[in-house]
C-alpha cells in the first residue's frame, strides 16, 4: 500500500500515526499546546476499528502508571503532555526506565518555569536529556523537526523502545505540534498478538514467573543494575546517533540546533551566506544519544559554534563538552515563548564571532 498524503498540525499528525503504528494504548490528559492529540484519538476512536484504547486519565500521575502496567504487560502504550503535564509524569517515568520497560513519551514544549506560557519553547532540554526524574537512568530522546518527522517519529520511537526494553521521549514544541504541513502517513499495520518473553502474561507451567519491578533493597544487587542500564546506555550511545547537515562541508561558523530552531538556522545559513559568510548547520536529532563525535569532528573545520535555542542555554553545555575547548561556542536564545528569527540568528552569529 501507497502512502496516504494528508495536510494536518503536529499534534494531529501524531495522533494519526499511533493509530496506524498499531499502538494497544493511549494514556493521557489535555493540557495545552498537545490537547489536539487526545483529542483526535477520541474522536477517531480507534478502538472500534483497531482495538486501541483511548482514555483519558484522571490526572498526569494517572496517565503515566496506566502506561507503565501496560508496558509491564509487553503492549505497545504511550502517553502525550506538555511542559508541566511531564513534569508531574517524572517519577512513573524513573519507574518505567528503572523497569527497562519501552513506551513512547511526547512532549510538546511550552514556555515555563511553572505554568508559564502556552508559547512554543525548548527550555525541557535538561530534563528529558540528562533524566528529569530520581536515578541514573537516560531516555532516548528524539528530536522532530516537522510535521512529517512527528509521525515517522512515533514508529522510530517505538521501535527503539521495544529493540533496547527503555521509553522513548519525542521532544517536540508548541511551534511545531500546532503547525500544519504536508505529510505522507505510513499504511495501517495491525497490532502485534506476539508479546516479549519478559511480559507479564500470567505464568504457564513451562517458564519461572516474570516479575517487574525497579525495587532492589540490597545495595550491591542494585549497583549490578545500575551497571547494566549504563552498559546499555552507551550501547544506543554507539549504535543510534543521528544528525542532519545543511552546508557543513566548506563552513567557516556552525550552528547547532533541533526542533524550530533548526528550522530557522536553516534559513540563517542562507542568508549569511548570502551575505558572505559561510555558515552551516548541525541538527541533532537524537538528543540522547548526542551527536558528540561529530561535532568533535566539525569543531577542527570551522572557527566558532553557535548553539542557537529557544531557552536561556540548556543543550549548548552539551556542545561544549563535546568540542572541548578546540573551538569557541557561544549561545544565542530567545524565552518565555518567542521564537527567533533568522535575521536575528545572523546578527548574533556576526556580534559573538565576526565583530559586528
Amino acid at each position: 500500500m501507497e502512502k496516504e498524503l494528508r495536510l494536518m498540525k503536529g499534534n494531529e499528525a501524531v495522533a494519526e500515526a499511533a493509530i496506524r503504528a498499531g499502538v494497544d494504548g493511549y494514556f493521557g490528559y489535555p493540557i495545552t499546546p498537545q490537547s489536539e492529540i487526545i483529542e483526535y484519538l477520541m474522536e477517531a476512536n480507534p478502538y472500534e476499528t483497531t482495538g486501541m484504547v483511548v482514555l483519558q486519565a484522571e490526572s498526569e500521575v494517572a496517565a503515566i502508571n496506566m502506561v507503565y502496567g501496560g508496558a509491564a504487560c509487553g503492549k505497545k502504550v504511550m502517553t502525550t503532555s506538555s511542559s508541566p503535564g511531564i513534569s508531574l509524569k517524572q517519577e512513573g517515568i524513573s519507574y518505567i526506565a528503572g523497569a527497562e520497560l519501552p513506551c513512547l513519551i511526547v512532549n510538546v514544549v511550552r514556555g515555563g518555569p511553572g505554568l508559564g506560557t502556552i508559547q512554543p519553547s525548548q527550555s525541557d532540554y535538561f530534563q528529558s536529556v540528562k533524566g528529569g526524574g530520581h536515578g541514573d537512568y537516560h531516555l532516548i530522546v528524539l528530536a522532530p523537526a516537522s510535521v512529517q518527522e512527528m509521525a515517522d517519529f512515533v514508529d522510530l520511537g517505538f521501535e527503539l523502545a521495544f529493540k533496547y526494553r527503555n521509553p522513548v521521549l519525542m521532544l517536540s514544541d508548541g511551534a511545531i505540534g500546532q503547525m500544519m504541513e504536508k505529510v505522507y502517513l505510513n499504511p495501517p499495520k495491525p497490532r502485534s498478538l506476539d508479546l516479549p518473553d519478559w511480559a507479564t502474561t500470567g505464568k504457564p507451567a513451562t517458564r519461572k514467573r516474570n516479575i517487574i519491578t525497579s525495587l532492589d533493597l540490597e545495595p550491591t544487587g542494585q549497583e549490578i543494575f545500575n551497571l547494566k542500564l549504563q552498559a546499555k546506555y552507551e550501547v544506543i550511545r554507539q549504535n543510534e546517533v543521528r544528525f542532519e547537515e545543511f552546508q557543513c562541508e566548506d563552513a567557516d561558523y556552525l550552528f547547532v540546533a533541533y526542533g524550530t530552531s533548526a528550522r530557522v538556522c536553516q534559513k540563517a545559513v542562507q542568508i549569511a551566506r548570502e551575505q558572505g559568510i559561510k555558515a552551516g548547520l548541525l541538527r541533532p536529532i537524537t538528543l540522547f544519544p548526542f551527536p558528540s563525535a561529530r561535532l568533535w569532528h566539525l569543531a577542527g573545520t570551522v572557527k566558532g559554534i553557535l548553539s542557537v535555542e529557544m531557552s536561556a542555554g540548556q543543550m549548548v553545555e552539551d556542545v561544549q563538552l563535546a568540542v572541548g575547548c578546540r573551538v569557541p561556542v557561544k549561545h544565542f536564545g530567545r524565552m518565555g515563548g518567542i521564537v527567533t528569527t533568522p535575521d536575528e540568528v545572523v546578527e548574533n552569529l556576526k556580534i559573538k564571532f565576526i565583530g559586528g
